[in-house]
């Protein structure tokens, strides 16, 4: 089988040492070169900006930031290139763009590439499709004190799957102070806490009468991410244009 050639995007980060690390040992794919603000020597040509790179590739792994998106994905438009975009914290404008591009280009975009937080996902749909109004949802999530964005993308993602079984009828309430009144039927509270080193935690709390059913993930590295990133990397090359996520590549590896 011919190796999954890789562009790291975000290459001298964190995660981006967590993706090299995890592909010195995977015979299916390869990094042939980075991209990062900030270059240093990783063992592997790194890039400023896409303009400086000549390495033929079949997929873009991202773990920088909505910064410079479009660049990225002209740039896969361009060569045609599938694109995992594994940061969070996107706007309202970057959705729009990720979607047009994704009319010509095969992206992958989940909030979380992590397996057991997409096992998470289904979980709590199903356990709203039985408990119905009659409990209430609130979703608590954790995480280290350098990350930017709150609630957390996986945070959203596990809200908008419960919703789903309400046809979007919830309302998102994050956090409560004050004299805010009796909890209404029609909210899910989302709370983002934040210290430490905490990689990321994700509780969904249905609370009924006398009984309340806990649903939780804990991530105790970033190498899961990484590693579900090469994953999707894999599962992306040669894939039409179109948008994919983890349960279309959950279902293909299963099939």
């Amino acid at each position: 089988m011919e190796q999954t050639k890789i562009i790291l995007c975000g290459a001298c980060g964190k995660m981006g040492g967590n993706v090299l690390s995890l592909l010195e040992n995977d015979p299916e794919a390869t990094a042939v070169c980075g991209v990062d603000l900030f270059p240093k020597e990783i063992g592997m040509s790194v890039f400023k900006s896409f303009s400086g790179i000549k390495e033929p590739a079949d997929v873009i792994i991202d773990f920088s930031s909505p910064i410079g998106l479009a660049e990225r994905l002209d740039y896969a438009k361009t060569h045609g290139l599938g694109i995992v975009l594994a940061s969070t914290g996107f706007s309202k404008e970057d959705l729009e763009l990720i979607g047009e591009y994704s009319k010509s280009i095969a992206v992958f975009k989940t909030a979380n590439l992590s397996l057991g937080v997409n096992l998470m996902q289904a979980l709590c749909k199903a356990a709203a499709q039985v408990l119905g109004t009659g409990f209430d949802i609130e979703i608590i999530e954790r995480h280290h004190n350098l990350k930017k964005d709150a609630p957390s993308g996986t945070a959203l993602m596990l809200a908008d799957s419960i919703n789903e079984v309400f046809e979007g009828k919830k309302r998102y309430v994050g956090g409560r102070e004050g004299i805010v009144g009796a909890r209404e039927q029609d909210e899910i509270g989302i709370h983002a806490v934040r210290g430490g080193t905490i990689v990321g935690e994700h509780e969904v709390m249905f609370a009924g009468e006398d009984e309340v059913i806990t649903i939780t993930h804990s991530a105790n590295s970033k190498r899961v991410f990484a590693a579900g990133a090469i994953r999707a990397a894999k599962f992306l090359k040669g894939k039409q244009a179109g948008m994919y996520e983890m349960k279309d590549l959950l279902a293909e590896e299963n099939a």
